[in-house]
């Protein structure tokens, strides 16, 4: 059996490791943590330039490195305000959702992307249990689709992409695993579309690990399940 196929509820290889522990903050601390970087890089960029004269030459590499990380920065006040707003949005009781539907619908939006990165993407659903959880509709489709989205553009082109989804105790889980392409920034777009997706699903009341055995990703997201008491009632 190959590392892209261990089954759900088997132990990960010894060899995987959770990311690095700024990564275990909330994705707001991350976000404002990591545009301290561009910020003094931009700082130190413009007094080197004003220290002493330059040549022409050496002003438009300095004014290309100063958009770069302009552009960086650009990038993460953005996932800043959307994880913001979604910090700011109310919390809406008394909703359910049927994950596997909601999936299956995600996926064949996807299946264009897939297609066009050369991804295979492979769904494992159980058969006879709910999957019924306490997302709204909305909440849910936002969050797992930034989630596939984002994944899609950091695996390897020509690999798989496997979901497996099941209903344990309390709670329904989707983890998705994906063998990574060239390596990419951590505070890359899509690395950026899976932290505001992080904060989307945990503002809902969900729970997500995110682990890393070589070149093996997986994400697991937990979402609350409807009791069978609320069911019946």
């Amino acid at each position: 059996m190959t590392s892209d196929m261990i089954p759900f509820g088997v132990s990960p290889p010894q060899n995987a490791k959770a990311l690095p522990e700024m990564e275990a903050c909330s994705p707001l601390a991350q976000l404002l943590h990591a545009l301290n970087q561009p910020l003094t890089g931009l700082q130190c960029s413009m007094e080197v330039a004003l220290a002493n004269p330059r040549t022409s030459e050496q002003y438009v590499h300095g004014l290309r490195e100063g958009l770069e990380l302009t552009e960086r920065m650009r990038a993460l006040v953005e996932a800043i305000r959307e994880v913001t707003d979604v910090e700011e949005e109310k919390q809406v009781d008394s909703e359910t959702t049927e994950l596997q539907v909601l999936l299956r619908e995600i996926l064949e939006d996807l299946e264009p992307v897939a297609e066009v990165n050369g991804i295979r993407i492979s769904l494992d659903c159980p058969t006879g249990s709910s999957l019924l959880v306490t997302v709204g509709r909305r909440r849910a489709d936002t969050a797992i689709f930034r989630v596939l989205e984002s994944v899609l553009s950091l695996a390897a082109t020509g690999t798989a992409l496997r979901i497996e989804m099941r209903a344990v105790s309390a709670e329904v889980s989707i983890r998705i695993r994906w063998h990574a392409g060239r390596p990419q920034s951590v505070f890359s777009r899509p690395e950026l579309g899976l932290l505001v997706a992080r904060a989307r699903l945990e503002q809902a009341g969900g729970a997500w690990d995110r682990e890393r055995a070589e070149k093996l990703e997986t994400v697991t997201v937990h979402l609350p399940k409807v009791s069978s008491e609320s069911r019946n009632s």
